[in-house]
């Protein structure tokens, strides 16, 4: 009975030293689930994958998406500015192609703020909404009429509009490709985030195709 009342003490001592440990080790854990508190920690991802596409002209828009002045320029996003020449020529290879294109402006906007080089010809639809798309006007409508299959999605800004739209289409069924030269933000984070966004969410994943507006083909 002594030598067990001696050995308690050792016993409560080494339960509290476990238990400490325990606390330790999962309080990392704990605090995991707070990205405010773990910001600093997070590591970049690998960059997605680009992939060359080839698309029926005949089931594939293309939409263009808030090139007005008032989303576009130089102050607020130099960055669209600097996609337009290559938005503007896959825009000419769609069009000789016969692919149907659809725009966009932003709330407030007409269609002459559009840019130049991007401005829309011969009765091309415009729809006028907030970040995505399809809420609060015939976008869809607009597409089920010409079968789409397919929809290209080019604009400002990339974790406005294109994010919103692109992830709209892709809910609806439809196969989305985002040329990411074709995408701007105000700086590179909402671009990048936008594109990992693109390859890893549920649902939206399975539809989307990011890739370039030199390596996408009609």
């Amino acid at each position: 009975m002594k030598k067990i009342c001696k050995l308690f003490p050792f016993k409560v001592v080494g339960l509290l030293l476990t238990s400490v440990l325990i606390i330790f080790l999962i309080q990392p854990v704990v605090d995991a689930q707070n990205i405010i508190e773990e910001w600093q920690t997070v590591r970049i991802p690998p960059p997605p994958e680009i992939k060359p596409v080839t698309v029926d002209a005949k089931s594939t828009a293309l939409l263009i998406l808030d090139f007005n002045k008032q989303a576009c320029n130089a102050e607020r996003r130099p960055r669209c500015i600097a996609s337009i020449p290559k938005v503007q020529r896959l825009l000419t290879e769609a069009r000789a192609k016969g692919v149907f294109v659809v725009y966009s402006l932003s709330a407030g906007a007409i269609p002459a703020d559009i840019a130049k080089e991007l401005a829309p010809q011969g009765g091309e639809p415009i729809v006028t909404s907030g970040p995505d798309k399809f809420l609060g006007t015939d976008l869809e409508k607009i597409l089920k009429e010409k079968n789409t299959k397919t929809v290209i999605v080019t604009g400002t800004a990339a974790h406005g509009a294109v994010l919103y739209t692109a992830s709209g289409a892709a809910l609806r069924g439809m196969q989305v490709i985002v040329p990411v030269d074709g995408m701007s933000a105000e700086s590179l984070y909402p671009e990048q985030y936008t594109a990992w966004n693109f390859v890893n969410a549920p649902r939206i994943s399975t539809q989307v195709i990011l890739s370039r507006t030199d390596t996408i083909k009609f």
